[in-house]
């Protein structure tokens, strides 16, 4: 699932239209304030509010016709009141009306731009981010994103999982930096991961694959400033037989197994250089093997899940939360994360957050 970060408010369709013809409602209420009032009160020199309202959800169109409603309008209430001093009103209720079209027209240019960019927002989504099939043979898998911005579709977090004849291979990582050199330098990591844990036999290089790629991406599209742009990343191979995994952790946070008893860390005995930094810190990526037994559940996650902030600027205690958390299937325990990071963070997340839920199955 791939979701704002922000929670979504349900409308219902009759409000949706209400809101549509509050122009028109707002047209009749002054119409008939003015005709109701004495003269005096000149209710009617609000009618240029009405055709200003509808530039905000109307096009052009109809926001011309209804100013002209509300012209005709003016000149019927002169008829019936001939000292109303008519003529102003309809001056300005001609010059807003021009000027409401124009922002209407500009307001519809603006939404067909937008509406273009977040349609290449979704196709670079469905390159780094694609959707994940729910099982890979004995391993059930669910997926989490969720974009800091309410109107963003993608970051700089990644995941990707593929069956090799290895073993089910994950990735997890998060680019340093934002917007779309991130998501740039994102889709190089994915896509060298997605052609090297089929062809490499080692974990640790298939790492080492990825921080080459990752650094021709940089040497390409050169970041605005020096060590800018790196990558934490997690690897990890399930086989297909058997429950030992083995984990290459690139400065990612350490994932976490929720067992029938306690949650263990599966922290790294030895760190492995972030990818891009590999030059400079050397390429000894080590791997680490842990135990996963049937039924337990490995959640992988980006450290916006461990730095999400309280009002208060409490971090959200991901490992309490787990040990709080009954036995449950992957997709229930990530509806159950998304569901108290927003409460936690009152809808307000800093930073992007992505994650994975692994169970393995009795093969």
């Amino acid at each position: 699932m791939i979701e704002s970060g922000r929670p979504r408010l349900r409308r219902s369709h009759g409000n949706g239209r209400l809101v549509r013809l509050s122009p028109v409602i707002l047209t009749v209420v002054i119409a008939g304030l003015a005709y109701a009032t004495p003269p005096e009160m000149a209710f009617s020199r609000l009618l240029p509010a009405a055709p200003a309202l509808a530039a905000a959800m109307w096009p052009v169109l109809p926001t011309v016709l209804l100013g002209t409603v509300c012209l005709l309008l003016m000149i019927g209430l002169s008829l019936v009141f001939p000292d109303l001093g008519a003529w102003w009103t309809c001056g300005g209720i001609v010059a807003v009306t021009v000027a409401a079209a124009y922002g209407s027209h500009v307001r519809l240019q603006r939404e067909r731009t937008l509406f273009q960019v977040r349609l290449v927002a979704d196709a670079a989504q469905q390159v780094v981010l694609r959707p994940l099939p729910h099982r890979f043979r004995n391993v059930e898998i669910e997926s989490l994103y969720l974009a800091a911005a309410a109107e963003a579709r993608i970051g700089g977090d990644f995941y990707e999982v593929v069956d090799t004849p290895y073993g089910v291979r994950l990735l997890i990582g998060d680019v340093r930096g934002k917007g779309l050199p991130a998501v740039g330098a994102a889709a190089a990591i994915v896509n060298a991961f997605r052609e090297a844990a089929h062809s490499e036999a080692s974990m640790a290089d298939v790492a080492r694959r990825l921080d080459a790629s990752c650094a021709r991406h940089n040497a390409a599209h050169p970041p605005e400033a020096p060590m800018e742009r790196f990558a934490t990343a997690l690897l990890v191979e399930i086989p297909h037989r058997g429950s030992r995994i083995t984990i290459v952790n690139c400065g990612h946070p350490p994932p976490l197994i929720h067992g029938p008893r306690t949650v263990r860390v599966l922290a790294p005995s030895a760190p492995s250089p972030l990818l891009s930094l590999a030059e400079l810190l050397g390429d000894q990526y080590r791997a680490d093997a842990f135990d996963l037994g049937p039924g337990e559940l490995l959640l992988l996650y980006t450290d916006g899940i461990a730095e999400t902030r309280a009002r208060d600027g409490a971090f959200f205690p991901l490992a309490e939360w787990m040990r709080r958390q009954p036995p449950t299937p992957p997709r229930d325990l990530l509806t159950a994360l998304h569901h108290d990071l927003l409460r936690h963070s009152r809808g307000s997340l800093d930073d992007d957050i992505a994650a994975l839920a692994v169970r393995l199955h009795t093969p």
